[in-house]
């Protein structure tokens, strides 16, 4: 198992040990394995819980219950895992150890997945890269130069790195999409449900998935997490049904981004020309999109978000925050939930439904849509980092709030991530199902996903085509220079 672990997704491993040709113990020895071999390298697991999930693989002498039982699995630091520290990305609460399971993760668990850690986030998951002051950046198994993206970078690394086949994730602003495109991953971003949200939101912005090498992975999950296995509605059944032809709107537009790159402009073409000749349709279509209003929504949902975390923290850990124990750009986000996004949040929530309304129209004659996951590929480690200048800044505004200069202090912070990763926020905000597919690969060996996304409530016509695009062009068996080659 330690040689061939890298070999099986998810609904393989969970086969193999419920039929007895291993067991859960073997399989997480060779997860654990690759986490002690790689992880230093990463950066992407900032939680160990190798004991306990050791006990539990051993428990018993029949192999664990449900479809994914015994499979190991890492939890995203964003998500209450009963008696698991979770920090947010952030120092403050870097000592909270919830004492329940988010529902999301107890359903995971009640599928039979084995938690062993839990994987690096962004501070809040606020940032499209996984650089939190607290644990230091997570880095990209296929440059360690560069992102793996975020919020989600370090499930994404860890996928990725081959230490588990599928990972905990969640997408608030492309936080599935954004590392799945940086890491040569699949990631689906299932259309707003009340049962993979993370907590009533404003926009309801937020779900709860994960990262995967395989589509099956993926569907096998959003069946288990949505009370959709055993049923006519269920998404891996009709997995392999076929497909189309469908008719596909290319979106060439940046989005909230600046502009596409190059290396985004050839995998957008690629897709498009891979989806033709597998007979579907593809067109071009413009989005009626009003960029600064459609940013500003989702920066002020955002800003309504962060705030409790920051100005209410006591309340969940018992203790007063102290001055630096949050990062400047969260604490002048929270200063703009409290000072100014709470009384435009009406207005905004007023603004989605139009976007909501216009692009459902602009797109009904479709049955997908075709965009760029990135405006370009993974960047740097530190690229997007404020200057030292601009962190003072925000740090003065968190402290005096004027509310116009918060806004325009912001608005400047959030352009920079725009500016790379300004495609995915747009279908958090319409709640539409969404996922980011690893066809595309750049000549320096950087992954280049694209970007799918289907009307509201065809999530398992989304992931029928994913399975179509997978057996058209696999992508499974393409690992990154870090990780050794499975025998």
């Amino acid at each position: 198992m330690q040689d061939d672990y890298p070999n099986y997704d998810a609904t393989d491993l969970a086969t193999l040990i419920a039929t007895r040709q291993t067991s859960a113990r073997e399989v997480l020895d060779a997860a654990i394995a690759r986490a002690n071999a790689l992880n230093p390298s990463i950066n992407a697991i900032v939680l160990t819980d190798y004991d306990a999930a050791r006990e539990r693989a051993a428990a018993g002498a029949a192999p664990p219950a449900g479809p994914l039982g015994g499979v190991p699995y890492l939890v995203k630091d964003l998500a209450a895992a009963a008696g698991l520290r979770m920090s947010f990305g952030s120092r403050h609460y870097r000592y909270f150890v919830p004492d329940a399971d988010a529902p999301f993760i107890a359903r995971a668990k009640a599928a039979g997945v084995n938690v062993f850690g839990k994987t690096s986030t962004s501070e809040f998951g606020q940032m499209p890269v996984t650089e939190p002051e607290l644990f230091g950046p997570c880095r990209n198994p296929w440059n360690l130069d560069h992102t793996p993206g975020g919020s989600s970078g370090g499930a994404a690394a860890a996928v990725a790195a081959g230490i588990v086949p599928l990972a905990h994730a969640s997408d608030g602003g492309g936080s599935i999409r954004i590392p799945a495109s940086c890491c040569g991953l699949f990631g689906f971003k299932p259309g707003y449900d009340p049962q993979l949200a993370v907590q009533p939101v404003p926009g309801d912005l937020i779900v709860n998935h994960a990262i995967s090498r395989s589509v099956r992975d993926s569907a096998l999950l959003f069946d288990l997490t949505t009370g959709r296995a055993g049923t006519p509605e269920a998404a891996l059944a009709r997995l392999d049904e076929p497909v189309g032809p469908l008719r596909i709107g290319l979106v060439t537009d940046p989005l909230f981004a600046a502009s596409l790159s190059p290396d985004v402009l050839a995998a957008l073409d690629d897709a498009a020309r891979l989806a033709e000749s597998l007979g579907h349709v593809v067109e071009p279509v413009t989005l009626p999109i009003d960029r600064a209003r459609a940013a500003e929504t989702f920066l002020t949902c955002w800003a309504t978000i962060v705030e409790p975390l920051v100005h209410d923290a006591q309340a969940l850990t018992g203790r007063r925050p102290r001055g630096n124990e949050f990062e400047p750009a969260s604490r002048a986000m929270a200063q703009v939930g409290r000072h100014v996004a709470r009384e435009r949040l009406p207005v905004a929530l007023d603004w989605q439904k139009q976007l909501i309304a216009d692009v459902a129209s602009a797109t009904a004659r479709y049955d997908l849509v075709l965009c760029a996951t990135l405006a370009a590929p993974p960047v740097r480690i530190g690229e997007l980092r404020s200057t030292p200048l601009e962190r003072a800044q925000m740090r003065l505004l968190a402290a005096l709030p004027a509310r116009p200069l918060l806004r325009m202090m912001l608005a400047k912070a959030a352009d920079r991530a725009f500016a790379w990763a300004g495609c995915t926020e747009l279908f958090n905000l319409t709640g539409q199902p969404a996922m980011s597919v690893p066809l595309y690969w750049n000549a320096r060996g950087l992954p280049v996903g694209v970007q799918f996304a289907a009307r509201l409530g065809d999530d398992a016509r989304l992931l029928r085509f994913a399975r179509q695009l997978e057996l058209a062009r696999p992508w499974f068996g393409r690992r990154p220079p870090l990780v050794p080659a499975a025998r």
